[in-house]
């Protein structure tokens, strides 16, 4: 991969991991034009990398905030959000140890059905946009809804944010607690994804190329910052609907033209 295929990697998977457009189908659709280039193991961690540490940054006063009341070791309300955020990590933990390399082989490079689960995401938007805006919290049972439309992700084209903020909206949670939670969500599950991935992969078979690794790296967590701060006023402004037409547009495209 060269410098400029890393930049434009890096760039997309720092934008779309949260915007509500989905990473892995906007991968997909990158490598396609590219002529079906490969992400390496390392590239692949690396950038995965990066927008994580961008998330880190945004929300670092959140989760020591969360960190500090867990190891007060007594149930409060930062214990009480982080078992939340334990159960919402359920279904995608069970997904990612079971089917997931079955599903991602399954689905790759194919722009039809990459581009059908863009118009699923178009659909979970729409309805998110719609339905009857209302302020409950965020119970263990929506937790675990949630984390059902983020194990569901796994499929390109399914945006994992776009899904479980319209299914929190869906369960009539509060646009401003689902803004947090949904990216606090994410974190473990993909660092834990990046983990198996390491231990999994043998070790000759990481091809080390310096630059093109530093512009991806670099290039996820600016554009990863950026998209994530970005979502954040979204979410709590309730503009989904205009990702909603970006989603059906781009996926008609692919079915009819790729």
């Amino acid at each position: 991969m060269n410098w400029y295929e890393a930049l434009i990697f890096g760039l997309v998977q720092g934008l779309t991991e949260f915007l509500p457009v989905s990473s892995d189908g906007h991968l997909e659709i990158v490598k396609y034009f590219f002529g079906g280039i490969e992400e390496s193991f390392l590239f692949s961690v690396v950038v995965h990398g990066a927008t994580v540490m961008s998330i880190l940054v945004v929300f670092w006063k959140d989760i020591f905030k969360l960190l500090r009341g867990v190891f007060r070791f007594k149930m409060n309300e930062e214990t009480v959000y982080s078992l939340k955020l334990l159960v919402s990590m359920i279904p995608v933990a069970v997904v990612g140890f079971t089917i997931r390399d079955k599903v991602e082989t399954l689905f790759v490079a194919d722009m039809d059905i990459t581009g059908s689960f863009l118009l699923v995401t178009a659909l979970f938007l729409v309805i998110g946009h719609f339905v009857r805006k209302r302020n409950n919290p965020i119970t263990y049972g929506g937790a675990f809804i949630m984390g059902i439309a983020q194990a569901l992700a796994v499929l390109p084209g399914l945006s994992r944010s776009g899904s479980t903020i319209s299914t929190g909206l869906m369960l009539g949670n509060s646009k401003n607690d689902l803004a947090r939670f949904s990216f606090l969500m994410v974190i473990v599950p993909i660092i834990g994804a990046n983990l198996v991935q390491v231990i999994n992969t043998d070790s000759s078979a990481v091809d080390v190329v310096i630059l093109p690794l530093i512009i991806a790296f670099i290039a996820a967590f600016v554009s990863g910052y950026i998209a994530c701060r970005w979502m954040i006023n979204i979410v709590r402004k309730g503009k989904l609907i205009w990702f909603a037409l970006y989603c059906l547009l781009v996926g008609l495209s692919l079915i009819i033209f790729a």
